[in-house]
This record gives structure tokens, sequence and C-alpha cells, in this order.
């Protein structure tokens, strides 16, 4: 039986549609477009089932039939979503309070999708965290309520189940997956006390040694948190509004790693700066980090927060894991050029560079063949549209809204896991009447002065680093670790000694040589020389940081500050050996 064809979901000032998904990306011919502009859309996770709200109801419609399922009236709803099973529909409007009413109807409304009655309402001032999370089988629901969880089972929700209290609980995950469900909740510090993410498995919640994991941290004034699909770890990126030393108007961006079976990490980036994105791989095991100063590293750690791949340097701001997991996709959106690359994540080969200026959302497709990109108000008032794309770089299909016209949000439809088979990852651009827009080479800018020079490594306005199997020697060579180099050197001296007829004497240690700075000849100048001497013995210093840096060790400032300064007294030795 072949896959279905997703769908794709448009919101914009001149209604709400949907579309049949590539190649064609053609209006369903079952869904009638509303023309009232829609003010939120919203697919059930299983994608059956499609809402929205256009200022006068709320309708549900099956898809692809598109019957109508239930519509309620609710003309001031601005938000909906569906309960993982569609038993429940929750919708939100904003919070007011009337002079003749000073207690104002409940804004968050439950209803029951089978019945259409109201199943309970609750107050909930803010838009944000406004929907209760549901466990994969409605099992429990979770609700925060004056920084205490409150748990529902079985949506009951008249009776509390269960509570956790923690002091001051700001913010909550709960994981997907089947039972025993997991909940991360952290807690902000104050007064000199970090804060900390905590990990428990429902209804554990008493007794001080009922926490799965414990991670505490400080310089956070929020956080993000972030299971992987099997709900054995966490990725925490702790945030703070605020650089006090001034290097980085993004604030401080720390990543921590916490497991269920109590391990917990912080995520060693060899490149200072912000964090712009962290992704989990859908097998779990892998996650995809975005940082540093422009131009930002990209790097794939394992569930030992250890580097698998580095991906180097360049402008990109984003990471987006193909619903398989098989393929990657970096890009720099928003003051970014849009430049994408896509990566074979098991072969570490790149496959695409395409490039879509001005792009304000990015989404794969659930067959992992196509992407979206698309540019919408608010973020972006004018050239507002959207591309369908093949990974391999080309252009299937491409919507650009009239001058007068806007678009503000453009959805796939979700399909369970399995729905869509893997296939192999294709290096040949697919044929296109659109063609593909290959990225151009960035070029850096050059003062006036030097425009008519040849470029020299000090002229450079970065250092721009390759993919970690692009460097110089690298070219179809593994990459390998310190220690299974040195096994390797040992089993060639064992071979060795046993072709000399020397197999009974013990090979001798084998180490590895202390990184050098090449040997020159004396300048002939005593003052000189010396400064060159001095110079080396800084760099190797500096060989050893960096060495020390890369097997995980914390750095301090003054070592950093050290490092830093590696490019400065390269220039220097080599002015000195040149006599300059």
């Amino acid at each position: 039986m072949a896959p279905p064809i997703p769908h794709l979901a448009v919101r914009g000032s001149d209604g709400s549609s949907l579309l049949c998904g590539p190649p064609s990306c053609q209006e369903s011919s079952e869904f009638k477009r509303d023309e009232l502009p829609g003010k939120h859309m919203v697919f059930s996770s299983d994608g059956s089932l499609f809402g929205w709200c256009n200022g006068t109801q709320v309708s549900v419609v099956k898809v692809p039939s598109g019957e109508l399922v239930k519509s309620f009236d609710l003309p001031k709803a601005t938000a909906l979503q569906f309960s993982p099973l569609n038993t429940i529909l929750a919708t939100w409007q904003q919070y007011t309070k009337a002079q003749d009413n000073p207690q104002e109807d409940a804004n968050l409304q439950l209803w029951n999708l089978q019945t259409g009655s109201l199943v309970k309402a609750f107050y909930q001032k803010k838009i944000t965290g406004w929907c209760p999370s549901w466990a994969d089988d409605e099992n429990i629901a979770v609700r925060n309520v004056n920084n205490e969880l409150h748990f529902f089972e079985n949506n009951k929700f008249e009776t509390i189940a269960n509570k956790l209290h923690l002091q001051k609980v700001s913010e909550f995950v709960l994981s997907s997956g089947p039972q025993p469900n997991k909940i991360a909740a952290y807690v902000p510090g104050n007064k000199g006390c970090p804060s900390f993410v905590r990990l428990y498995q429902y209804p554990n919640f008493g007794g001080p040694t009922a926490a799965l994991a414990n991670k505490s941290f400080f310089k956070a004034d929020k956080v993000t948190m972030l299971w992987n699909t099997k709900a054995t770890a966490v990725l925490v990126t702790a945030s703070t509004d605020v650089d006090k030393t001034g290097a980085s108007y993004y604030g401080q961006q720390t990543l921590h790693y916490v497991a269920t079976n109590g391990e917990s990490a912080i995520v060693q980036l060899p490149k200072n700066g912000p964090i712009y994105d962290v992704c989990w791989s859908p097998n779990s095991t892998e996650f995809c980090v975005v940082y540093g100063f422009m131009p930002a590293k990209a790097t794939i750690f394992n569930h030992k927060c250890e580097s698998v791949f580095d991906f180097g340097t360049g402008p990109r701001n984003a990471a987006f894991y193909s619903p398989h997991g098989h393929i990657l996709v970096l890009a720099g959106f928003g003051t970014l050029r849009g430049q994408m690359e896509v990566w074979d994540v098991k072969k570490y080969k790149q496959v695409s560079k395409p490039q879509a200026e001005d792009t304000t959302h990015f989404s794969w497709c659930p067959d992992g063949e196509h992407v979206m990109t698309a540019t919408c108000s608010p973020r972006l008032r004018v050239s507002n549209g959207y591309k369908i794309w093949h990974y391999t770089g080309t252009v299937l299909y491409k919507h650009e809204m009239p001058s007068n016209r806007e678009l503000w949000e453009v959805l796939w439809q979700p399909f369970p896991t399995g729905t869509f088979p893997e296939k192999p990852v294709k290096y040949q651009a697919l044929p296109s009447e659109l063609g593909s827009t290959e990225a151009k080479p960035a070029q850096a800018y050059r003062p006036p002065a030097l425009r008519n020079k040849p470029p020299t490594a000090s002229s450079k306005l970065h250092e721009v680093e390759p993919a970690q199997n692009m460097k110089p020697g690298a070219a179809g060579e593994k990459q390998v670790s310190k220690e299974a180099l040195k096994k390797q050197k040992r089993r060639e001296a064992k071979k060795a000694a046993k072709q000399d007829g020397k197999s009974d004497e013990a090979p001798p240690p084998v180490t590895d040589p202390a990184p050098t700075v090449p040997a020159t000849e004396t300048t002939g100048d005593p003052e000189t020389d010396k400064k060159i001497r001095n110079l080396k013995k800084k760099l190797k210093a500096i060989d050893e940081l960096k060495e020390q840096q890369v097997a995980g060790k914390v750095m301090q400032k003054n070592q950093l500050e050290k490092i830093q300064k590696e490019a400065q007294l390269l220039k220097e030795l080599d002015d000195l050996e040149l006599g300059v």
C-alpha cells in the first residue's frame, strides 16, 4: 500500500486552506477555503483532524475528507490544541476583566470532541504554557498552577489526582512515549541559591530520594528543556538575559545533559559565544548543537557528551533533523542570508547547499523527502510566500503572496511514526522547472585600502574552519582518537619486532610527541633569538591547553585568553623570523 500524501495548511490574510502535498501542492477539493482571516490553526498529533478559529467560530474537520466533526461558537478563541488521542479539544482566549464582572469567565476550556460538551474550564491568564500537557496515552495531564504542578488522570479534571510540590517551580516538560511517564521540572534560583532541574517518574514524588536526577547551576534567568523521544535524557539550555562580561549581545548560555539514570554533565563547547539551537536526533542517542560567535560551529555529540562529528564553522543558527534522523539541515535564518547545508549523517557527507533568503520558518515534511521554507508576517511583511523543496536543493513548488496580502502560518500535516519508510539518501538534484538556488560563496568585507592587493593571512575577517572530514589530510580517512593511534602504533611495533626476530622483547613504549613549533636558524641577533624562544614557549603552552580543552577539561578565564592570543603570537613569530 502506497504511503499517504501529506497535506499543507496555509493561513493568511486571505483565509485558511488545505493543500495536497508535494509535488503538486494544489488546493484540496474536499476542503472549502475559509475566506475569513484565521486566528489560529492546528493538526491533531496523528494528522487525522484539522482545527482552526476565524474570529467567529472554532471548526474541526477530518483530513483528508473535509467532513465536519464539530463546531463551537467561540468568537474570541485565539489558540487551539488537540489531546494526543483526539478526545479533548483545548481552546484559549484572552483573559479580561470587566467592571460589572470582576471575575471574568474561565478562559481555558476543555471540550469533549465526541459530544461537544464542556468538560472543564480553568483560569489561565498567560498564553505561555496555556495548554495542559498530556501523556501519549492520555493517562495523565499536567498543569502548572501557582508554581505547583497539578496532575489529572484519565481526563477527569474535576479531581486533582496528584501534586508535585517544589518551591516556585516555574517550568516543566512531560516526556513522550509509553508509561511510566517522566517529568522534568525547573526551579529558578534566588538569593545566592542555584537554579536546578529535577527529573521525576510519575507518581513517585514523595521523599528526598524520589527524584531520578538533579542538576543545579548558576547563571540561569530562564531555561529550555528538551526530552529525547525515548525519554531517557533531557537537554537543558540555561540562559541569562545579560552577559555581564560584555562579550555577547545575547547574554550567556550553557548546555546541560541530565539523564534518568542519575547522570548529569555540562556539555563542553569548544567555541565561545551564544548557543543558537539544540536538537535531538530521532534515535535519541545523539544531539546537534549550533553555537559560538559567527561564523558559528555545529557539532554532533553522543549520550556521553563526547564530540561525534564537527561540521566546522559557517553562517548558521539552526539545525533540523529529518523525521527518520538520516539527514540533518544546518541553516542560517533570520538576520542571516538563508544558507542551508544538507548532510547525510550516516556517511557525514554533504548532500546539497541551497539558499532560501528571508526565511522565517522551516520544517520537514513527514515523508523525510521534502522541506518547506516560508516568509511570514509579522516577522517580515514583504515578500511573503513559501517554497517546497526536495532536500537535494531543487525547488518543486513556489507560491508568492500578492503585495496586498500577508502569509501568517504554514503547517505540515503530521503522521504517526513509521507511516513513511526511510529511503536511501540521494545526492543528485531532482529535475524541476523552478531549478535550484545554490548558495554563492560569501565574500568577506575588505577595506578599500586592501581591495587591489592580494589577500594575506592577517587580512582575513574570519577564520573559516571546514568540516571534520574536509580538513587537510582527512579526506577519505576515518577520524580516530589518540588512544586508538597509540594502540595502532603498539601493534605496528610488535609486528616489526617479530619480523626482526625480537618478539621476545617488549616493544618500547610509544608516547605522543609533544607539540612543537618548527625550529628556525638563529637570526644573528641575540635579542631577537631570545624573543623567538619566548614566543615558542608560549605557543607550546597554548598547544598543551588546547589538548586539555579537547579532552574535556574546563578552562579558566585566563587560560581561554591565552588560547585566543595564539594567532597574534604566531604572527609575531613569523615577523621576527622573517626579519620584518
